[in-house]
């Protein structure tokens, strides 16, 4: 095909848009709007896809994160954590307890605890043990932080003024404020480039001959005879034409899809269970002490209608989980050994794993063997980032027979992970309040180990009440850091955002 042959298929849109870039080289599509002098960005960008496609213009897309206050008083209100030292220096005198804390009014527990949390993070206080208090004291830099602005205030007034690119913020600096939860919102903002190509700038050089032409035949041209006065532009029938696409599932269904197909034809049974629970069941008699932070208010996500669940169906293993808790029980172990409380273990919350099914199938039939899985959404009151969110999927399972141990544990999630795709996992030794021994699953992705989910054999604490004296082997794996390596994801909130170009994209296989 000649140049002229091909500038007589441009459209009128594709030869203004040649044209400006026969100007200026390259620029934005906003520039290009305006030398063209076309109306719309659409205008633009539909000639410059078109163009591309025929070798004529490249464009280059740049994203970037920028970064804004959630609320506006965010810069104008002092960080917990320096409530708390400036509380701790002038009514305490540089030392008090978290109960002295709690008494002053000043935070609220769970913003307290968020506090103490920053506090020991920026080495402005020390905490200890005194008797069954915990105890803070103000070391030397948090006396001097109380006049002065830390890097993390500095970058909120900043915020102040309007909202920041990353490569006008510390990224260590941000990384800290983006944990806090309420603080900041990040958005993600694509800027395109578009210039010549060396064929592009050949044809911007010839004579377009710009002018309105047709490009649909319509039953009036033709009735009026009018369509022998216009120009019709010419169709290339060998151009590009964008894919169409049907219908489909989200990738989420078919990898639950696969994961469930995968455990049935390894012979395990699907159960499932609500999203309300209880903390007796949902803690409690999985041996998770009452004063265990998970079950702190930052954790877990508690409801105040109901505010507590009626277990009056589940006296007697009340009575049998109060003694575990308090002395072992006939388990062989100590206990927590501290005064159980009912009212703690009435109150109501969004489900923190699904692993609450797997114990509540144990305490319905307790009789082996028992090979049992589930899939499904838990809640954890986390500040959510590029491998955290507050509402996810979970892959529950436990095994239960003659001979389990836990080498066979490791080879399950070995083969397990394998049929997802993922072909070289890592094992390390881990701890959880209600398994030993316990480990956690790790993949080396994106620069660095992240966990995939935790196991290990259901400490005797756990099994025994519910009438099993056998090894349980159970597992608690996260389905969306699961889809991160498989689908080579950077970032688990991809997978919730609706992209519907990488959506028609994802294979559905």
């Amino acid at each position: 095909m000649t140049d002229n042959d091909l500038v007589s298929q441009l459209s009128y849109f594709e030869k203004k848009v040649l044209a400006a870039l026969g100007d200026i080289g390259s620029g934005s599509p906003q520039q290009i709007l305006e030398i063209a002098g076309l109306e719309m960005l659409v205008e633009v960008m539909n000639a410059s896809s078109w163009l591309q496609a025929k070798g004529l213009v490249k464009i280059d897309e740049t994203t970037t994160k920028r970064y804004s206050l959630k609320n506006e008083d965010a810069a104008g209100r002092p960080l917990p954590e320096k409530v708390v030292v400036k509380t701790i220096i002038s009514d305490f005198d540089g030392k008090a307890s978290l109960a002295d804390l709690k008494r002053t009014g000043e935070l609220k527990t769970d913003e307290l605890q968020i506090a103490i949390g920053w506090i020991r993070k920026k080495g402005w206080g020390e905490l200890s043990k005194e008797g069954r208090d915990t105890v803070v004291r103000v070391t030397k830099k948090g006396r001097e932080a109380i006049d002065a602005k830390g890097e993390d205030e500095l970058l909120l007034l900043r915020l102040a003024e309007g909202d920041l690119s990353e490569t006008e913020v510390n990224k260590d600096t941000i990384g800290q404020l983006m944990q806090r939860k309420d603080f900041l919102s990040e958005r993600l903002v694509t800027s395109r480039t578009i210039s010549l190509t060396d064929k592009g700038s050949d044809i911007s050089g010839l004579d377009l001959r710009i002018k309105e032409e047709v490009g649909q035949i319509s039953p009036e041209l033709i009735q009026s005879g009018k369509w022998r006065g216009v120009d019709i532009r010419r169709y290339d029938v060998k151009a590009f034409a964008p894919t169409v696409y049907g219908g489909r599932k989200h990738p989420i269904t078919l990898l639950i899809d696969k994961i469930r197909t995968t455990f049935l034809t390894m012979g395990f049974t699907e159960i499932t269970g609500d999203f309300f629970e209880n903390a007796f069941w949902n803690m409690d008699v999985l041996f998770t002490a009452q004063d265990h932070p998970a079950r702190e208010l930052h954790d877990t996500f508690y409801l105040s209608n109901p505010e507590a669940a009626d277990l009056s169906n589940d006296a007697d293993l009340i009575d049998v989980v109060r003694q575990v808790h308090e002395n072992g029980w006939k388990t062989g172990s100590l206990g927590w050994q501290y005064k159980w409380s009912l009212d703690e273990a009435r109150k109501t919350l969004l489900r923190t794993h699904t692993t609450v099914n797997t114990i509540r199938r144990i305490a319905a039939d307790p009789k082996l063997p028992f090979k049992v899985f589930s899939i499904g959404r838990v809640f954890r009151n986390e500040a959510m980032d590029s491998t955290h969110l507050p509402e996810f999927v979970q892959i529950e399972g436990i095994v239960c027979e003659e001979g389990a141990n836990f080498d066979m544990l490791c080879t399950l999630l070995k083969e397990f992970y394998k049929k997802m795709g993922v072909p070289k996992i890592r094992i390390r030794p881990s701890y959880y309040p209600y398994t030993e021994p316990s480990l956690d699953v790790e993949i080396f992705f994106n620069g660095q180990w992240m966990e995939l989910g935790g196991a290990g054999i259901f400490r005797p604490e756990v099994t025994e009440p519910l009438g099993v004296h056998k090894p349980v082997l159970a597992w608690g794996f996260g389905l969306e850091r699961l889809a991160m390596p498989v689908w080579g994801l950077k970032d688990i909130r991809d997978i919730y955002v609706s992209d519907i170009d990488w959506l028609k994209k994802m294979p559905q296989v």
